[in-house]
């Protein structure tokens, strides 16, 4: 397997097992994953510690020193593999393949990659609202979202060739939409961003998230 797992975690003691057994199912149980999280206090890296007979590492960022690129860019300096995948916590795959990685050979102008989204709240899909728009059942490249005017880019669920990665990290002065700026530059670069509908995630939202509300 040529793909490390980035996983971001404050508090996720819901939904972080059923993420990295989705990733085990998908991706095999000698894939790197590495789980960088913002200093819980539930029962999350418990949680994680019962898959210690997986190659997975956690590490930890300060919650006074935290900002989302500044946690990726951590997870990233671990990453060993051709390709890097970066999953919410909150995040369960149900749909990946061969195909999409192929997207990402080492001859092609394609950087990035992210998938579809099925917002779940509470056991239920939510309706469709602004964010959503973005995840349609077209292939797309280098998508401009209209109502952010700006290119689109989703953190929650995407991957990337390692290399590139690490020579052009996410901003870690952002407090937020680190994956839309990211998006920006590299496509001003004449890179290639893919949208991907056929690998998708169920995307969790809770209370504290405002994602879901389409605000995020």
């Amino acid at each position: 397997m040529d793909l490390s797992v980035i996983i971001r975690n404050r508090n996720e003691e819901r939904y972080i097992g059923h993420c990295i057994q989705s990733v085990v199912d998908f991706l095999g149980d000698d894939t790197q994953i590495i789980v960088v999280d913002n200093e819980s206090s539930d029962e999350s890296l418990r949680i994680v510690n019962t898959f210690d007979y997986l190659n997975i590492e956690v590490v930890t960022i300060d919650k006074n020193s935290y900002s989302p690129g500044r946690s990726l860019n951590l997870g990233i300096s671990k990453c060993k593999e051709r390709l890097t995948m970066i999953i919410s916590a909150h995040c369960e795959i149900i749909k990946f393949g061969d195909y999409e990685r192929n997207i990402l050979s080492d001859t092609s102008d394609n950087v990035a990659m992210w998938g579809k989204q099925i917002p779940i709240w509470d056991g239920k899909k939510v309706t469709p609202r602004y964010l959503w728009s973005n995840f349609g059942d077209e292939e797309m490249i280098n998508h401009f979202c209209e109502s952010e005017d700006r290119y689109f880019f989703h953190n929650a669920f995407s991957i990337f060739k390692t290399k590139h990665l690490k020579k052009y990290p996410f901003d870690e002065r952002l407090s937020g939409k680190e994956d839309r700026y990211w998006a920006t530059e590299q496509i001003g670069n004449g890179h290639n961003i893919i949208y991907n509908p056929q690998f998708i995630v169920k995307h969790h939202y809770t209370n504290n998230g405002a994602t879901w509300k389409g605000v995020g």
